[in-house]
């Protein structure tokens, strides 16, 4: 359901995105961000996970050991109609083969909740090399102020997003992340508002 559009070579890092087909809604209830945000981390496996049996049992999904994962997550946000992903693969294959476990799972959920059939995304997902450390940081930004046009307190309290898990190491949300396999640009949670600021201001003073 997903293919590669271009090669993802393992250790460097790529904003991975995609929309619902005919710009439909992906997203059409909390239900359905959770369920999404619950395989970003169970699709990240080499191994094949039974959700339904993961979900009723005592251990919370977000510890649940997936044994080898396909790659690294860095940050994620969710809209309405379309997803953000930055992602770095552990080998050629393994974005592809995530991002088609992701795909495949979440619109085989989606179709059966709403009695439908086909296709839920646009076509293949898209993928964009970060192919410097200026815009893998300002990746980080762009992706986490989607839900924010001018308020950076919204972007920071909007649940469907990794922005959270950045400023705090509470929810259980926080293991989709594997923030040791990124550049550690923000030594503290001031020099991260700092630089979202600086991007709100930026856009917003766009002629």
């Amino acid at each position: 359901m997903a293919n590669r559009v271009i090669d993802l070579v393992n250790g460097e890092f790529y904003h991975i995105y995609n929309r619902g087909v005919d710009k439909r809604n992906i997203f059409e209830s909390s239900h359905d961000y959770e369920r999404f945000i619950d395989l970003l981390y169970l699709a990240n496996s080499s191994k094949a996970l039974s959700y339904r049996n993961i979900k009723s049992s005592k251990k919370g999904l977000f510890t649940y050991d997936r044994e080898e994962t396909l790659v690294s997550i860095g940050a994620y946000c969710l809209m309405p109609n379309h997803f953000h992903l930055l992602i770095t693969p552990y080998s050629e294959e393994s974005a592809a083969k995530f991002m088609s476990k992701l795909s495949t799972a979440y619109t085989m959920y989606f179709n059966k909740k709403n009695n439908r059939s086909g296709s839920l995304f646009q076509g293949t997902y898209k993928a964009k090399h970060a192919n410097s450390d200026e815009y893998l940081k300002y990746l980080f930004s762009y992706i986490h102020l989607n839900p924010s046009k001018a308020s950076l307190t919204r972007a920071k309290t909007y649940q469907y997003s990794s922005l959270f898990d950045y400023y705090s190491n509470q929810r259980p949300e926080k293991n989709i992340l594997d923030k040791k396999a990124f550049p550690e640009y923000f030594v503290n949670t001031q020099d991260l508002d700092a630089e979202l600021l600086g991007w709100l201001e930026y856009k917003n003073t766009e002629v």
